[in-house]
């Protein structure tokens, strides 16, 4: 751990100098710290600059390994805490915003229903592109994202669980004014858009279907992940629309109070997949979580997921 520690501190602060403070030792225990490990691999991992230490390709290497492992050990400690407090293991799920969180909740309470030995849990919530960073470099155990094919699969593997049509939504007096009748897409684009971040399919599909039409998207007055943010922002003005998946949509009818336009677009987003490493080591309850969140999502979409 130390060696590891030393590894990705030297990443971080690219100075031996640096590193010796932050971890309150002499510049020589390290450096000769640093030249132990070499030693020990039979190459150089880093090389000297007078603009600091960056890490050679076996370097690389080396660091994303540790991570991984420093990552594992840290969720080794999470395991211990939660069979000392009487639970069976603590799960790291990576979740894209726009996850019903009673697919997720319901999932988490079938995969081990003996309450004596439940699960600990933390949830983390991304896009897609930096969870499954965070998967290959061990930080999360699952992530529940969009597969798309902008998504890098690179030592991932991938189950479609359910896909999600669009809906158009907005305050229910809007959404009745705009179910009248048939959309005018350029008088739409003169309305207030509430879209997700850039570079997420959500954001890219509502741009082609003003592309799609010789009309330029609408730049958003708020970007946000946020269903929650959204729906305060969509009730509270008189012309603001958004499109979303269409469970969230329907959440946020009872929830926040919005409408969903009768509108029926033609095409479905990315599918929601689970994602895990394909270089395997998974432990039982990453196993019953993957079957309890693959009966969730049939029992709530059916078997084709729709």
């Amino acid at each position: 751990m130390r060696h590891l520690t030393l590894l990705l501190q030297i990443e971080q602060h690219g100075s031996l100098t640096r590193v010796a403070e932050h971890m309150a030792s002499g510049q020589p225990a390290i450096t000769n710290a640093l030249a132990e490990l070499e030693s020990m691999f039979g190459a150089r991992l880093f090389d000297r600059s007078v603009r600091g230490m960056r890490p050679t390709e076996l370097g690389r290497v080396v660091l994303a390994r540790a991570r991984a492992m420093m990552q594992d050990l840290d969720h080794l400690a999470r395991d211990m805490e939660a069979v000392a407090a009487g639970r069976a293991a603590h799960l790291h799920i990576g979740v894209i915003p726009f996850v019903p969180g009673h697919i997720l909740s319901s999932a988490i309470q079938r995969t081990l229903p003996d309450a004596a030995q439940g699960l600990t849990v933390t949830l983390h919530e991304q896009i897609s592109g930096p969870l499954l960073a965070a998967l290959r470099d061990h930080t999360v155990d699952v992530v529940v994202g969009r597969a798309s094919a902008s998504v890098d699969l690179t030592g991932l593997d991938f189950e479609v669980l359910y896909r999600q049509p669009p809906r158009l939504v907005a305050s229910r007096r809007l959404a009745a004014r705009l179910g009248r009748g048939p959309l005018d897409w350029r008088d739409m684009a003169g309305l207030d858009w509430i879209l997700g971040t850039p570079h997420t399919p959500l954001r890219e599909q509502v741009a082609d279907v003003f592309l799609g039409l010789g009309l330029t998207p609408p730049t958003p007055i708020v970007e946000s992940d946020s269903s929650k943010l959204i729906g305060d922002l969509l009730v509270s003005s008189e012309r603001t629309v958004s499109i979303l998946p269409a469970d969230i949509a329907e959440e946020m009818v009872h929830v926040a109070g919005v409408a969903i336009v009768p509108y029926s677009f033609d095409w479905t987003l990315p599918p929601i997949a689970r994602f895990t490493r394909k270089e395997g080591g998974q432990r039982d309850v990453d196993r019953l979580f993957a079957q309890a969140l693959r009966q969730v999502c049939r029992d709530a979409y059916g078997a084709a997921g729709r």
